[in-house]
């Protein structure tokens, strides 16, 4: 029998890869994790811990929270709070940006004591398959090694695509850069309509920049369409501008320092349409996987021909996550066909190390997944959009309950009327089971976190009748529904109305005793 360095490396320090290597040294493996960042075109870099904790989730999260806490603080005047002064807010992007990137390191270090703790070996090197069972490590002093291993994990992840236009590498960031510019953005333009693009125009915005978002066709491809539109009208009642329908085609730096870009048609037409200057051009048009730089082809590893992530042939003990290759697997983003959430790759990961090395033979369960877009207005979901619902069950056999609302908490600042919105989407022809719960509004991830384990156990509508809400709160509009689109053919504003004038929402609160 052959004899290896370890029983599984990982490559990739991510949440998935951490997740799955702490799971499999706790069962008794030989592990290690290759994690190594190549520099963005602007040079940024970070610690261990992936995209999410360094560049994603965690800074995201907490830009957004930023805005939010401007919004509060102009509504504490009408709750009483007085200012002193003229009462006028700024903001210090530097003073931000520094504490989040303090709390970041914070984590970095903590992922790498835990997993001393856990006796798996960091490697902070570049891995590139040799084989299928060898890696050649490179450090960044360029020394050059090499491991083996009985079973390889992939969970290297993405890193934003580019446009392909000339300059744009040294004109524009990505998220890779934002989290940590030191100084402030300026005008920025925000090139794509992913959850990426808007979430960030959203933050951007809302600190007081002047923002735009250029489109070449829908936001958050994907996504329920109602939904999206939704996000998008309510960000440009507050601001934040749209170009719709174009793409960028040239980009230069000044002599003044600005970006210039132009832009043309999408679809049909010649030449530029118009352009304009930038202080920063941002450009989140999606991710790609990182195969190519893990040399996965050299272990002969199938990748998907256009997204070149792995394909999962769902055989043997790596069920979803086995690769063509039968000691070798893949997790997380790298998974072609799956979402790209962290949650999922960090249970992906545990789920895995339990069936190689525990075991175990629970597979990991992809469906009813819940997840939040952290825009201005936030946007959480869990199963189907309404238009995937359609066309799964047919027209005439799907049934939306829906409203628009406006939560307590904006009653007396007088804003957001109507800026919320929920529905919930049935198959009647199975006793209108649940098949899609859609929810804009504020605290909406930690609202669809709980009601995402009612569709993952089947209920139905009348589950949601009676379950008795928790009043006043946003989350108790998915118990009192009564609108449909198929039977009232109403709009969002006159589910609201109608839902007011009935008393449903908001009602009045129990008294005790």
């Amino acid at each position: 029998m052959a004899t290896y360095d370890y029983d599984l490396l990982i490559i990739g320090g991510g949440s998935g890869g951490l997740a799955a290597s702490k799971e499999a040294a706790a069962l008794g493996a030989r592990v290690a994790v290759c994690d190594f960042v190549t520099p963005s075109p602007q040079g940024t870099t970070w610690g261990l811990g992936g995209t999410c904790v360094n560049v994603g989730c965690i800074p995201k999260k907490l830009m957004h929270q930023a805005t939010l806490v401007a919004e509060w603080a102009e509504d504490a005047k009408s709750f009483g709070w007085q200012y002193a002064g003229d009462g006028t807010k700024t903001h210090d992007w530097e003073t931000m940006v520094n504490h989040i990137q303090d709390h970041i390191c914070s984590l970095n270090f903590a992922y790498r004591t835990e997993l001393r703790e856990k006796s798996v070996k960091y490697l902070n090197s570049l891995a590139r398959f040799v084989d299928a069972h060898t890696v050649e490590l490179t450090d960044k002093k360029g020394n050059k090694s090499t491991c083996t291993a009985d079973k390889i994990i992939i969970a290297t992840g993405g890193r934003p695509k580019y446009l392909g236009l000339p300059n744009e590498k040294e004109c524009c960031i990505t998220s890779d850069d934002l989290f940590s510019l030191q100084k402030a953005p300026g005008k920025t333009l925000v090139v794509g309509a992913s959850y990426v693009a808007l979430e960030c125009a959203g933050f951007l915005s809302g600190l007081g920049y002047d923002t735009t978002v250029m489109m070449r066709s829908i936001p958050l491809r994907g996504f329920d369409q109602q939904c999206a539109e939704h996000i998008c009208k309510y960000m440009e009642t507050h601001g934040t501008r749209f170009i719709r329908g174009v793409i960028p085609s040239a980009i230069e730096r000044l002599e003044s320092g600005r970006v210039k870009v132009s832009w043309k048609a999408t679809q049909g037409g010649e030449g530029e349409l118009a352009s304009d200057e930038y202080d920063t051009v941002l450009i989140a048009i999606g991710r790609y996987a990182l195969t190519e730089e893990c040399n996965a082809a050299a272990a002969g590893v199938e990748v998907h021909p256009s997204s070149k992530k792995v394909v999962g042939k769902g055989g043997g003990k790596g069920g979803t996550e086995q690769s063509s290759v039968e000691n070798i697997y893949a997790i997380g983003d790298v998974l072609h066909g799956y979402d790209e959430l962290t949650p999922v790759a960090i249970r992906a990961g545990v789920l895995l190390a339990r069936r190689l090395f525990g075991g175990s033979d629970k597979q990991m369960d992809y469906q009813h997944i819940p997840t939040t877009v952290f825009t201005p207005v936030e946007y959480g979901c869990v199963g189907l959009a309404e238009e995937d619902a359609i066309a799964k069950y047919g027209e005439e056999d799907i049934e939306v309950y829906h409203t628009a609302f406006k939560p307590l908490e904006l009653t007396v600042p007088h804003r957001g009327d109507n800026a919320c919105y929920a529905k919930v989407i049935c198959s009647l022809s199975d006793k209108k089971r649940i098949v899609g719960m859609h929810i804009l509004g504020w605290h909406c991830g930690e609202i669809i976190q709980g009601f995402g384990i009612g569709l993952k156990l089947g209920a139905t509508k009348d589950d949601l009748e009676d379950l008795v809400g928790i009043h006043p709160t946003s989350a108790e509009i998915f118990t009192t529904l009564k609108i449909t689109k198929g039977a009232a053919k109403t709009t969002c504003l006159q589910a609201a109305e109608a839902n007011q004038a009935a008393g449903r929402y908001p009602r009045a609160p129990r008294r005790r005793g």
